[in-house]
């Protein structure tokens, strides 16, 4: 009879769980759905994106083809830039970074012995930073797609085995029950954009075989690194590392590690400090107008298409940022409900036994408080619920056996030790 009073409470609790992980795969299919439409945004960012950059190149090489109608001038400029260049940029290395310094000169001196004075002309390190910035927020949006694929995975993982606990639990009720099922197919078709690396998802999958674990696991360290990336991409834009009229010295950059990082990675980025010298200014004036006009018509054709990759390269990091502010949002919510429901869907291969799934081995008084001899003594319960080993359970002795209130404590106390 004890054993039977206990199940009907682990019952109730029971049904309230599953309708919570209902509730959990509900907030999942909108964020799904909500996903597809940011999906559709960034695809259609990300071609408009590649266009821009396309057609800054087909205007770089038109203008490359036509370089040789001023190549004479340029060249003895170039001579005299390129050790100025040099200098300025291993002085600022030397001065702000804290190590690496002679690779990175042997890096810029072989660069610019490749290059011509064209790349400073038609602002070449532009578009070099543009095509390695499209390489990072591949690799943002394929870590996300893919973190968030498992996070989908492991709702649906949690609320099939909470159907299969209400199915076994509640055999006389699975029809006004069908909603809850049919909630396990989603309407929305879901769409992902082509990986280009090809990557599958990692061994991240048995993270949800247990459901107290957190879904912030999968999401917050990828969240503060591509959020410190996306604001040292940001700093980029708005801090050119070349600033006409000021000194290497006097320039404030707002991240200086930043600044290393991109001179190691790319030498190119040397380009931006031609500002600092005047030979270099000088090959950014030199107007070949006078002996070939389409060539100043081709220069504001760049000019116009790096502008505009630019701006639906920092459309896309604005979008990527959004995406991961909702991913983080999603994951708070569905850590609440999966800390207070998800317990039930390790109950999927447990068997009920004929009283319930609470059962009563011994009642016993305890001894008397030595205290307070007078005051009744507590009881000692020992139980099992579910799969777990016998507790040991107390009960004040103000309560007697015969209290319907008894057995309600006994299960709340053994389903919070199951919790645990």
């Amino acid at each position: 009879e004890m054993s039977a009073a206990g199940s009907k409470y682990i019952d109730t609790e029971v049904e309230n769980a599953i309708n919570g992980v209902k509730q959990m795969k509900t907030l999942m299919d909108k964020t799904s759905k909500d996903h597809q439409a940011i999906l559709h945004t960034l695809e259609e960012t990300k071609r408009r994106k590649e266009e821009a950059v396309q057609l800054a190149r087909e205007k770089e090489q038109q203008l490359a083809a036509k370089q040789e109608v001023c190549n004479e001038t340029m060249l003895a400029l170039w001579e005299e830039c390129k050790p100025c260049l040099k200098h300025t940029c291993m002085r600022f290395y030397s001065r702000t970074c804290r190590s690496g310094s002679g690779l990175v000169g042997r890096q810029l001196e072989e660069f610019l012995n490749h290059s011509s004075p064209f790349s400073i002309w038609v602002n070449g390190e532009r578009i070099d930073s543009l095509l390695e910035r499209d390489q990072r927020q591949e690799r943002q949006f394929e870590d996300l797609e893919e973190r968030f694929g498992l996070l989908e995975d492991g709702v649906d993982d949690i609320f099939q085995d909470s159907t299969q606990v209400y199915s076994r639990m509640y055999p006389f009720f699975r029809a006004p029950f069908g909603s809850f099922r049919e909630a396990f197919r989603p309407p929305v078709q879901h769409v992902r954009l082509p990986l280009r690396s090809g990557r599958f998802s990692r061994d991240l999958h048995p993270f949800f075989q247990h459901p107290h674990h957190s879904f912030h696991h999968l999401f917050q360290p990828l969240f503060e690194m591509t959020q410190r990336m996306l604001e040292e991409m940001q700093g980029s834009w708005e801090h050119p590392l070349g600033q006409a009229g000021l000194s290497t010295e006097s320039r404030n950059f707002s991240n200086e590690r930043m600044v290393c990082r991109e001179i190691r990675r790319n030498s190119a980025g040397c380009l931006r400090m031609r500002d600092e010298c005047e030979k270099c200014r000088e090959i950014l004036s030199v107007d070949c107008w006078q002996t070939d006009p389409a060539q100043s018509q081709l220069r504001e054709q760049l000019e116009d298409a790096l502008r505009l990759a630019e701006r639906f390269t920092r459309r896309y990091d604005d979008l990527l940022r959004a995406f991961q502010a909702e991913m983080l949002n999603t994951t708070s919510l569905l850590d609440q409900l999966n800390s207070q429901f998800g317990w039930v869907s390790r109950l999927a291969n447990i068997t009920q036994g004929t009283d319930g799934f609470l059962q009563v081995t011994t009642v016993l008084s305890k001894a008397p408080n030595l205290e307070d001899p007078s005051a009744p003594p507590d009881t000692q319960v020992t139980v099992q619920l579910f799969d777990s080993e016998p507790l040991s359970l107390t009960v004040p002795g103000d309560i007697s056996w015969e209290d319907p209130r008894f057995m309600e404590i006994v299960a709340e106390q053994a389903l919070q030790h199951y919790k645990q």
